[in-house]
Order: structure tokens, then sequence, then C-alpha cells
């Protein structure tokens, strides 16, 4: 048998099986090996019956002495129960709906049972316990049992069942880590892996198994990511001098000073684009951190040296947001700067003084092509087809960090150098997701903010305080300020048991607010389904105040910035994750005055209450995203469906220790054989890694 065999040539595992274990995944045997317990149950122990305890766990080995079938008299369930006794003393087992049972477990057959006991008016019983007859090998009971993914018609007990004949055979599986890091780690061998992950001995077998795996999987992610910034580093770079001079005077115009952490990393990147080696670059920091100061002062840089910068952002507002923002910076340089959306389409003329210019795409892209144009910042339609630079160094990206060589060079007349990388992330990132998630890339991180910048104070508001809250938010918009309230949704769902039908939608939200709760202010709505001209409108009137309250989805998430907005109200502040709480009140405190961040939520749970109190607590969106991982784990963290990275991976990240460990034994295999032509076995799974696995 080999792992391609498909299951359905195993026995028990007819076309009815195959089809349920297509929904866990489960295609073939190898598949099936690797389906692995997301938990075990010790059920090693055996308890006299004597001993037994109302509400606790127990596995009793007996014999049955009696058993029978029947129905309920009140609710006609059928049912079968056994009297099992050992040396101490007697107890009954009853299974509802499965009356077969009492044919199949007879007087004088000798089994184990394993279930909590509970109180009835005739003593203690056990309800529904798991069963089995005494073997010299049990699967399901007296032993450490796994407890594994289930879906419907396919249960932990099946899967048991039908594997172990399986794992007593020789597993036709070559093993993947090279001898010498099994040896040196101490870790178990393949097939033994397997077998102790599936069928432990111990749970501390159990747990050694899964790190095994846990290992191997850290290490195949770190050879992948490794190996591509081995590849990046063959390419041709070009090699962009510092420029001091031109530096210190952007910062001598500016109108605040350059944090510690800023300098430190701006001098981090310049030095990358120093070098002949196309940079490869994750500019971290917390929201209002002022990364697009230090990726100004790079295109700068690039810009002096004869060179083109694409500038590219996720959304057409934080396009728009960016131009407006580096066209100020580069005023003083005389250097134009262009905008290129799905819609609108202009150039900041810093020739004409600073005026902006409404220009056809046309003309626009040929100004990019004849290299006239220095900086064009716009969405992903930078790098269509159409647009080609004359001679683009510099590639900076805002939130969306996955952009490969090809891209890069989508961006170039000539495929000869490949243009340097810095992408920004404002959302602060634990450091074993960094090594795991972005290894590939070097990491600046500015993590203090700006001194000018106020705290934003965040409070939780129970439903009690509403009104309370309302009051305050008309006060400071009696003081000039303005509010954002944000709402999960968009409109009622027409799921009415979904936990999304307890949200408020922002469409009610706008009409409740202005009808009932603020009827004398203005208040303007913004969602994702909204055309781009309209969100562009909403925009504009409520950065010029002609709107007291912006009421919006998650849209406004990233790259809002409105500096007389002081209160920032979360609806629903249950339904996010602390990550995104944390981006929603960076939106406010963007200038000179005291804000607020307001949490409003009607949940009772204890884990929620937990992550709204760490959120209230936490200034620093550092210590917030370690706090993040932590209680809701690490796949709620980023979203595992979006990177694909399975489960038992997710949880191997809570391990810092072992990150890194799987990452010193990949750098030291990849600075040997960088292309891991030495290793074929290694390289033909890294390949199927990166089919499974997308890092986004």
């Amino acid at each position: 048998m080999k792992t391609s065999t498909p299951v359905s040539k195993l026995p028990h595992v007819g076309p009815k099986y195959q089809k349920r274990l297509q929904k866990l995944g489960i295609r073939t045997v190898g598949e099936l090996l690797f389906h692995f317990p997301n938990r075990y149950e010790d059920l090693s122990l055996t308890t006299p019956i004597s001993s037994v305890k109302t509400d606790e766990k127990c596995t009793i080995r007996g014999e049955v002495i009696d058993s029978a079938k029947g129905r309920t008299p009140k609710k006609n369930i059928s049912f079968a129960e056994i009297l099992l006794q050992d040396k101490s003393g007697a107890i009954k087992a009853i299974w509802f709906n499965q009356p077969y049972l009492a044919d199949s477990l007879k007087k004088g057959d000798s089994i184990l049972v394993s279930g909590k006991a509970s109180r009835s008016k005739e003593g203690l019983q056990l309800i529904n316990p798991v069963y089995e007859k005494i073997s010299s090998s049990p699967l399901h009971t007296a032993r450490v049992v796994p407890v594994y993914p289930e879906t419907e018609g396919v249960s932990s007990r099946w899967i048991r069942f039908i594997l172990k004949p399986i794992l007593q055979k020789d597993i036709p599986i070559k093993e993947t880590l090279p001898q010498e890091i099994i040896k040196k780690k101490k870790l178990f061998s393949l097939s033994k892996a397997l077998r102790q992950i599936h069928f432990p001995a111990s749970l501390e077998n159990a747990k050694k198994a899964q790190r095994r795996f846990s290992f191997e999987r850290l290490f195949l992610i770190q050879l992948m990511l490794l190996k591509k910034r081995a590849s990046l580093e063959k390419n041709r770079g070009l090699s962009i001098p510092m420029d001091i001079e031109s530096v210190k005077e952007l910062l001598s115009h500016l109108p605040f000073t350059l944090t510690n952490a800023q300098k430190k990393c701006s001098w981090q990147i310049l030095k990358d684009m120093e070098r002949s080696v196309p940079m490869n670059r994750l500019l971290e920091g917390d929201v209002g951190s002022g990364k697009t100061v230090v990726a100004t002062i790079a295109a700068l840089t690039a810009i002096r040296a004869g060179y083109q910068v694409a500038f590219m952002a996720p959304t057409e507002v934080l396009s728009s947001q960016h131009f407006e923002e580096v066209s100020k910076l580069m005023w003083r340089f005389k250097v134009d700067v262009g905008l290129l959306t799905g819609k609108k389409d202009c150039i900041r003329s810093q020739k004409l003084k600073g005026d902006t210019v409404q220009i056809s795409r046309e003309k626009l892209l040929q100004k990019t092509e004849k290299g006239e144009l220095k900086i064009l910042i716009g969405t992903h339609a930078l790098i269509q087809d159409k647009v080609r630079f004359k001679n683009l160094a510099l590639v900076i990206l805002d939130e969306q960090h996955r952009f490969g060589v090809e891209q890069r060079a989508n961006l170039c007349l000539k495929k000869g150098a490949v243009p340097h990388l810095l992408s920004m992330t404002a959302t602060p990132i634990p450091r074993t997701l960094a090594l795991t998630v972005y290894g590939d890339l070097s990491l600046s991180v500015i993590d203090e903010q700006p001194k000018e910048r106020k705290e934003v104070i965040t409070r939780l508001v129970p439903p009690q305080k509403r009104n309370d809250a309302y009051g305050f938010i008309r006060e400071e918009i009696k003081k000039g300020r303005q509010a954002f309230f944000i709402c999960p949704r968009i409109a009622e769902t027409e799921n009415k048991d979904s936990v999304w039908a307890e949200a408020k939608a922002v469409e009610e939200e706008k009409e409740k607010l202005e009808k009932e709760v603020f009827p004398d202010l203005k208040v303007e709505m913004l969602h994702g389904k909204m055309k781009s001209s309209e969100k562009e409108s909403v925009m504009s009137r409520f950065r010029k105040g002609k709107a007291h309250i912006l009421v919006s989805t998650s849209v406004i998430e990233v790259g809002v910035d409105i500096k007389n907005a002081s209160v920032m109200v979360i609806e629903g502040a249950e339904m996010f994750g602390l990550a995104q709480l944390h981006q929603f009140r960076g939106r406010v405190g963007r200038g000179e005055f005291q804000s607020y961040c307001l949490l409003f939520t009607s949940s009772h749970k204890e884990k929620t209450r937990k992550r709204l109190k760490a959120l209230v607590e936490s200034r620093n969106g550092f210590q917030l995203a370690e706090k993040d991982m932590q209680i809701r784990g690490q796949g709620d963290f980023f979203g595992k469906r979006q990177w694909g990275i399975p489960d038992f991976t997710m949880e191997a990240l809570k391990d810092k220790a072992l990150v890194e460990e799987a990452r010193e034994e990949a750098k030291e295999i990849i600075n040997k054989d960088s292309d891991l032509k030495k290793n074929p076995l290694l390289l033909k799974r890294v390949g199927s890694l990166e089919k499974k696995i997308h890092l986004e």
C-alpha cells in the first residue's frame, strides 16, 4: 500500500464513506495518515466501580452480567442497557438510540467503558459511554485516546478503527527531515511519530510526536521563505547612493522631529538601497507612528539618484491620501507626483507651485514611460500591462506585502534590474508570526510614537451607559469635533440565527442616529458597496467638516486621516479582532485634540470581556498583538483560511523557541544549498508547500 493509494481501496470504506472523507480533505491513504488528532483523552487508568464518583470521568473494566433493550415511557426513545460488574461492585450503563448494543454486548463479555458517571434514583450510572470489548490492544478506551476533527458520519471512533491496521504495517513513506537534524533536535523518526501521534503510548509521547511534526512544518515554511530570499538575492538590483543632504533638507521643513525609531528604520532602508541586491524589507509600525515619512525619505533618495518610484496602496481612499501627503513633502524638490486609480488620474505638478492637474490616463502613462513623472501613486492599477516606467528603482507597498519578483518585473520596461521593495504594515506582528509569515523579508520596526501624539482614551460602554455616551459625543461635537461610528455589517441579514443578526447595520444605524439620537446633526454613511465616486464625495464632505458623524463599516479601518475627529464609536465591538479594533482606534487622535474610543458591547462572555479589556489597558499595538494571539490563537489573528496554514502549524507558532530553532536549521541548509538541488526530497516538499500555503 502506498500513500497515494485511494481510500476507496481500504476495507470498510465504500462510496458513502469516500464522500464523507472528502469533506475532511481525505482522498488518499497519505491524507488519512496526516489527518492528526486535535486533542487526546487519557483513559489509561481504570477505576474500581466502588470508587466511581458523580460527574467525574472514569474508565471501568468489568464483565457484563445482564443486558436489555427497551423504550423510555415518556418520549418513547429506544435504548440499550447493561449491568457491568467487577470485584468491587456493579454499575449500569445506558445507550440511547442504540438498542442493537444489547445484542452486541452479551452476558459474560469482558468490556471496557469510559464516560462520566451521573446519579439517578437507582444509583450511579453511565450515559452513552465509550465502550470496547477487551483485547490485547484496546483502541477506544483504557489508553490515551486520540480525538479527531470529524464530519457527519465520520466519528473519531471510526477513524481509529480504519487507521489502526494501516499503522500496524510498514508505513511506505520517506523521511523528510535530514538525519542530522533528527539526531541533533532529538526528534522522533517519521514512522515513529506517525504511530505515536495517532496511538500514543503516553501523553508525553503524543507531545513528542506533535513536536516533531510542528518542527517539520515550521522548518519547511522557513526553507520556502529563505529559498525565495536567496533566489531574489541572485537578481541584479540598482545601487542607490545615500543622499544625506537631501534627507536633511526634507527633515528641516517637517513640523516635527523624527523619533529615534524612525531614524533607525530610515538608516536600515537607505543602507539596503545602497546594495546591488534588491531590497526586500517590511516596515512595521503602529498606527500613526510615521511610516509614510520614512517611505518618502527612501523615495526622495531614489529620485535624487535619477530614478522613479511606484507607491501602491490597497484602496483609492488610501492612494489619494498618500498622494496628498507625499506631494506636500516633495514640493520643495520640484518633484511631480502622479495618481493613478480605477477612476481618477491626475498630477500634482510641483513646477506649477503644487497645483493638482487633471490629466488623461494616456498622457499620465506617457509621462511615466518617458521618466518625466518621478513618483506614481495608485492602487493595483499600477501593475497593469499598460503601465511602463523608464527607470523604476523603488516599489513601496502599503498593507499588501506579498508582491513577487514577477510583479516587480511587470513594473519595469527593462527586465534587467529588479527594483527595491519596501512593504509597510500598521498591523503589529508578534515576532513568531513575523518570522513565519514574512521570513523572506528583512524587518524594520517603528516601535515608538511621536511625542506630540496624545494617547486615545478607551472605554467599554455597556447598554445601560449608552445614553451617557451619546451625551458625551454631543459635547465633543459642540466643541467643533467630529465622530466615527463603526458597524460590523451593511444591511439586515437574512439569516436570523447568524451571529451577524445581532450586529448593527450601517443603514439602520445612520437612520437611528439622525432621527432619534442626533436629529439636529448631519450624519453621513460609508460602506464598501458604494461607488468610488460616492465614497470620495462622502469623505470629502466629512474632511471639510460638513458632516458631524460618519457611520461606516470596516472600510474605514486603514488610511483615513481626519485630524478633527476625536471620537471613535465601535458598535458590536465583540465582532472584531483586537488588531482590527486597534486600527479603528488609530483613526482618531491624529490632531492636537484629546481623543476617545468607545467600545459598545452587550456581550457578557468572559472571553469577550477579557479581549476588550486588553484593548482598554493596552496603548502599544505590539503588546496588544501578543495578547490577541494568546487569547484567540494565531489563526484568528491573521485568518488561517487566508494563509492556507493548517491548524497544527498555527498552534506550533505559540512555541517561540521552536520557530527560532526551525529557522536556524533552515538557514544552515540554504547557506550550503540555496536552491536545494542537493536535497531533492526537501525541494519536492517545499514545492508542494508553495502550492498549499499562500502567505498574504
